[in-house]
């Protein structure tokens, strides 16, 4: 018998609660092909051609988004508490969405974000921040505590005080009034390169899904099998609906 500090829990499979459009719409399409990777397969996608003849290096500027899937975070990434399972997570997440009848609608932009380019609302939406608040509240009891190199990796030092206790409560420092609906289109970009980036996702934006507005109607619950491995999309439940929508059509039934 082995005796000492309880061992650590297991840091995967890890999940997230995520947005993620419709398989088969426009905003999808545009976003997932930017990224060269379709989560709901778990497939590669080529890039476009017209794209990267004008940014040779363009699966490099991608490489780190394209983990994750073209998606917005409403729950961050957590390994799951001992005692919870991805089956009770599944039917939380389908619990969650049959509660919940309201979907915000946001009219999204391509615009920078920091040193990335992200799709985010053109204003800012109260009912979009309120649902990403109940996805942080309502899940957390799936999320494992954060191990010491989990939390080291969020670098406190940087954070404000408050992004710090939220980090040490919930996991994530970038929730409640910290949170900001983005979707990620790009890894860090050097600063000189960002003006030429921005424009033509602009112009790629305009032309492949124009100016409909995006309704934030359903959660994708993701996992993430080990470090290094992309995320691929269990389940898709719309807000409002009594039973879990599902929108993938894998020879895996939806699992990894």
């Amino acid at each position: 018998m082995m005796h000492g500090r309880p061992e650590a829990p297991p840091r995967y499979p890890r999940y997230a609660i995520y947005f993620v459009p419709d398989r088969d719409s426009a905003v999808y399409r545009f976003g997932a092909s930017l990224l060269g990777y379709d989560a709901f397969g778990g497939s590669t996608l080529p890039f476009p051609t017209a794209l990267t003849e004008t940014v040779a290096d363009w699966s490099d500027l991608t490489r780190d988004p394209r983990l994750y899937g073209f998606h917005a975070t409403l729950k961050a990434p957590f390994a799951l508490a001992a005692g919870t399972s991805e089956t009770g997570l599944v039917d939380a997440c389908a619990a969650f969405a049959a509660r919940t009848s309201e979907a915000p609608e946001i009219a999204p932009v391509v615009a920078a974000l920091g040193a990335f380019v992200a799709l985010v609302p053109g204003t800012r939406s109260a009912a979009l921040d309120d649902l990403a608040a109940a996805c942080v509240r309502d899940f957390d009891g799936f999320r494992a505590p954060l191990t010491a190199e989990d939390r080291a990796r969020r670098n406190p030092t940087a954070l404000t005080v408050g992004q710090v206790a939220h980090l040490d409560r919930w996991g994530y420092p970038y929730v409640f009034d910290d949170f900001q609906f983005h979707m990620t289109l790009t890894g860090r970009l050097p600063a000189e390169r960002q003006g030429q980036v921005l424009a033509l996702l602009r112009e790629r934006f305009a032309t492949a899904v124009g100016g409909s507005p995006l309704a934030v109607d359903r959660i994708a619950l993701s996992r993430q099998d080990a470090a290094g491995r992309p995320f691929r999309i269990l389940t898709q439940p719309i807000l409002g609906m009594k039973r879990c929508a599902d929108s993938m059509s894998t020879d895996s039934g939806g699992r990894p």
